[in-house]
């Protein structure tokens, strides 16, 4: 047992002493796949996805330097036909990409440590064979010695590329296609091979680097789907057995919308390090956002590409954007553009992406409060002074200054509607959710809350540490102020927060298409029906 060749079960064992999902589906995936033409296969997925956990997976299964039957005896992969075939049967080579780059030696680039690492431990693995230092021939030698080609696991395989130089990524790309682009090599010494990182394979000249590998991306999963994070059904299982409330769980962290490979409804996925951080935790919160990926949200939307921030507000906003991300090179170093941003937005997490329509969206509660946080740190003078009149908003709104109110959503509806859409009610919904930009960091924002005897149109409900009221927003086009006001009081929409101890704040909008003027009003409301 080594540690690059033919590893040991360790990290499979400590994923099974905590709380397991079962994802031993993807076993199946890759086993039918090994010694076929679907055999190289390069699954992408965004930070805290649970990337290495499915590399540690593959790796206990598959390793003949272990015994891993009782780790897998009450999973799914167990009932597999391809069970007893494959269970620590073949060769591995298990590299972490990001490990490998931490272990270079002066100037050596990560490929060089790479090839040094597996020539010595085939040497440790084999001693009975005279191992050559050459790389592709070290590893021929071992196959024609047992007879059994090598699987090969490669985390973070990206990281060489996302981290170094235009020299270091030639380099690499190079060490992969001597492993994986070599014809009469990788089919003799390859039964498959299974890479995961964050971005797809660095394309050249629109081409592949290393073409021959099928690859499975947050954009385009295909069969893959279900294994990119947890689908609705672990996290409702996941919420009952930790008493969670499941419709929270839904909002903070659903939004994955991944199309189904079988051509049903669109699976629903849910970030697992967050998932299973509220659950440890028993509290709902942003958890993954908090990690390095934050840096690099900040480093794209601070991009000074023409509208970019526009877009940006208005992701944040609700809305959804139409990208191309077929031209990106998938190298985080080369963004041209704001559509380039947005389609690594998307590899990252911060933005899922329905190829239906190529539009991409905020996809979550934890999502979107990071996305505001970064704004607000940003140095970019639009965006400060969009965050900053948000901020006045809410305050005018607590301070019952309706007439403020009613200019903040104005002032978004001028500058941010075109002139063919500004008379649409749509638009005045937008131009509000705009003006409130910053309230979801205290509030949970919610659209069409069923309530009483009909649907308010915007519910901002204080988060737990938040003293503050809760909002019901009432939007009115053509009609005077106190309609909307009437409409809440009338259809009872306070109602479902009756168990809410705080004071409320009913907020109506209108908008007169005639006199191009918006008028608000807004009366506080404690629950029981009396004013104060």
């Amino acid at each position: 047992m080594g540690t690059y060749i033919n590893p040991g079960n360790q990290g499979f064992q400590r994923a099974r002493r905590g709380e397991y999902i079962d994802k031993t589906g993807l076993i199946s995936l890759v086993s039918n796949a090994i010694n076929s033409p679907r055999s190289l296969i390069c699954v992408s997925r965004p930070r805290r996805f649970g990337k290495s956990y499915a590399a540690e997976m593959l790796c206990a299964y598959y390793s003949r330097g272990c015994e891993s039957r009782a780790l897998f005896a009450d999973l799914a992969i167990a009932q597999d036909p391809s069970f007893e075939e494959h269970l620590n049967t073949h060769n591995v080579i298990r590299l972490d990409m990001t490990d490998i780059m931490h272990q270079r030696r002066g100037s050596e680039s990560a490929s060089e440590t790479a090839s040094w690492l597996i020539v010595e431990e085939l040497r440790q693995e084999f001693p009975e064979l005279e191992v050559p230092d050459n790389l592709t021939t070290a590893i021929l030698t071992a196959v024609r010695h047992t007879g059994k080609p090598f699987v090969f696991l490669i985390d973070e395989w990206d990281a060489p590329i996302r981290e170094r130089s235009e020299g270091e990524t030639r380099r690499y790309v190079d060490f992969l296609r001597a492993l994986f682009k070599n014809g009469n090599f990788t089919a003799e010494a390859v039964a498959a091979a299974y890479m995961t990182g964050i971005l797809p394979i660095k394309r050249y000249n629109t081409q592949s680097a290393i073409s021959e590998f099928r690859e499975y991306t947050m954009l385009s999963p295909e069969r893959y789907a279900p294994y990119v994070g947890f689908t609705e059904d672990e996290v409702h299982e996941l919420c009952e057995r930790h008493g969670m409330d499941f419709v929270e769980a839904k909002r903070w962290y659903d939004g994955y919308e991944l199309p189904d490979p079988d051509g049903g409804v669109p699976l629903h996925l849910y970030a697992p390090f967050s998932v299973m951080r509220a659950m440890e935790s028993g509290r709902f919160a942003s958890y993954w956002t908090s990690t390095a990926a934050y840096d690099s949200l900040l480093t794209y939307i601070e991009r000074d590409f023409d509208g970019l921030q526009d877009k940006v507000a208005d992701l944040v906003a609700g809305e959804r954007l139409t990208i191309n991300p077929r031209k990106f090179d998938n190298d985080m170093r080369e963004v041209n553009d704001a559509d380039d941003v947005f389609t690594v937005l998307a590899h990252l997490g911060y933005v899922t992406y329905d190829e239906e329509s190529d539009t991409v969206r905020v996809p979550n509660e934890e999502v979107r409060l990071e996305f505001v946080s970064a704004l607000e740190r940003g140095s970019h003078p639009e965006v400060r002074r969009l965050v900053e009149a948000a901020d006045e908003t809410l305050r005018a709104t607590f301070n019952e200054d309706a007439e403020a109110v009613a200019a903040a959503v104005a002032a978004a509806h001028d500058a941010r509607v075109g002139p063919d859409w500004y008379n649409d009610e749509q638009s005045l919904r937008f131009a509000v959710k705009l003006a409130y930009l910053t309230a979801i960091e205290k509030y949970a924002e919610v659209e069409e809350l069923p309530s009483g005897h009909g649907y308010a149109d915007l519910v901002y409900l204080p988060k737990r540490y938040a003293r503050i009221p809760a909002l019901v927003v009432e939007l009115k086009w053509d009609k005077p102020v106190d309609s909307a006001l009437g409409q809440i009081r009338n259809r009872n929409y306070p109602k479902v927060l009756q168990d809410y101890g705080g004071p409320l704040l009913l907020v109506g909008i209108t908008y007169d298409r005639r006199t191009k003027k918006h008028t608000a009003s807004i009366e506080r409301l404690r629950l029981g029906g009396s004013n104060s």
